[in-house]
């Protein structure tokens, strides 16, 4: 593999977002369409692909004590600063959250689910006494693809631009890509081009401290951290990772003021994908350079994950990306080779490939801490020859393959799945 395409890769695909990646995406879409038209706002309108609802419509806002989209939607179209990209909602004052507040009283913003769109979509319709302006995000969250103002269409990216753009992916998409090549190619980075990723970690663990401290969420971390300091529950690898990593969740998800650093184009699964490493590297007394390496390897396999299961589906993609990721990466850390390493995400993706995505809430801190206990278990399995075999559902003889096959589990399989979920989550809300 081609150096430069991975660190590439690597920084475009692991970023900081300040709270949910889909609120954020439609705060974005709202400040772009804003920016373009002047006066009071008298309407917004927002229409999104299912699963941007899905996994918006629940979580928490950061600075705001409120959750949904509708609010994101406001905020983003009052703070407008669309540079900022998926930290337009940072630093929410007083005097914003209360005009956001008032739009959302007099019911200014209408909200719809596109069902005919499966890939990821936001539209956002800004409109005042002066007229309107419309901005579409597609397939990525920060994508702009449509940007226009009273019928004149201002920018337009032609499909063509937008496959240019994710080219970087391609070089995780050859069909004769394999995980050996993935960890072949993270032990040649140059440390001083991933070094940034030691920034995310950091970022990560920060959140995962204010959510341990302030008991945010449902205080899962808080309540681990709690049984061990009693003494119930020991201070070892697996919870150590399951305090840090549902902690940050804890923080994130109920709408703390916190950054995190993001995978794939998900905080959790940044999370995820980071807090259960740097556990097994700090209990181990690792290295810098070590633990970068090992989170270069986390990211690129949460990544390679989902380019087969998709960005969105009914799957947990904290448990059967990042948490493979993590495993495969924890491995390594462990000095585990290519055929442990495998055998590591073998065990995972037997595990808890069933675990389901019903959207983003504060309810995800209890799912991340099972995938981060999951992601060291299936490593110290795997480092003792212990493997599921490939007679077992799924796993293949090879982890490429294995992989392949859960790809084709989430799309088309869980199609059907996504829906439903959909339907109970919208019949609760009364959409």
């Amino acid at each position: 593999m081609e150096l430069q395409s991975i660190i590439t890769l690597l920084k475009e695909e692991v970023l900081p977002t300040m709270g949910c990646t889909e609120p954020g995406a439609v705060a974005l879409a709202a400040a772009y369409a804003s920016e373009k038209i002047e006066g009071e706002i008298k309407r917004i309108r927002v229409r999104v692909n299912p699963n941007i609802y899905k996994n918006g419509v629940a979580v928490g806002i950061p600075g705001t004590g409120k959750t949904g989209l509708e609010i994101a939607a406001a905020l983003g179209a009052i703070k407008k600063h669309s540079e900022r990209q998926l930290q337009v909602l940072a630093g929410v004052t007083k005097e914003e959250l209360l005009e956001g507040e008032q739009i959302l009283a007099h019911g200014l913003v209408l909200l719809e689910v596109d069902k005919n769109k499966n890939n990821l979509f936001v539209e956002a319709q800004v409109e005042t006494e002066q007229g309107y302006a419309k901005a579409i995000l597609a397939d990525r969250h920060t994508n702009l693809v449509h940007l226009e103002k009273n019928e004149k269409v201002i920018f337009r990216k032609k499909e063509n631009d937008f496959s240019a753009q994710i080219d970087y992916r391609s070089v995780l998409k050859r069909e004769d890509t394999t995980v050996a090549q993935i960890v072949q190619t993270v032990e040649k980075l140059p440390y001083e081009e991933i070094k940034f990723l030691l920034t995310g970690v950091e970022m990560n663990l920060e959140a995962a401290q204010i959510g341990i401290e302030k008991k945010l969420g449902m205080g899962i971390g808080a309540m681990f951290q709690e049984n061990i300091n009693k003494g119930i529950l020991s201070d070892d690898l697996i919870n150590y990772a399951k305090i840090l990593t549902a902690g940050a969740s804890d923080a994130r998800m109920s709408g703390e003021n916190v950054q995190v650093m993001s995978s794939a184009g998900s905080g959790n699964h940044g999370i995820t994908a980071t807090m259960p490493v740097y556990a097994v590297a700090k209990k181990l007394n690792l290295s810098d350079e070590k633990l970068a390496r090992a989170i270069a390897l986390s990211h690129l396999i949460t990544v390679y994950i989902k380019i087969h299961t998709g960005n969105l589906s009914a799957l947990c993609g904290c448990a059967v990306a990042a948490a493979t990721g993590a495993s495969a990466a924890i491995t390594w850390l462990m000095d585990g080779n290519n055929e442990i390493i495998a055998s590591a995400m073998k065990n995972i993706i037997a595990n808890i490939t069933g675990m389901i995505c019903d959207g983003g809430k504060v309810g995800c801190a209890l799912k991340l801490s099972t995938a981060a206990a999951v992601a060291v278990e299936s490593s110290l399995l795997a480092q003792k020859g212990i493997v599921v075999p490939d007679t077992n559902g799924i796993i293949a003889d090879t982890i490429e393959q294995t992989v392949h096959n859960l790809g084709e589990v989430s799309m088309p399989g869980m199609i059907h799945t996504d829906k439903v979920i959909l339907d109970v989550m919208m019949a609760k809300n009364n959409c």
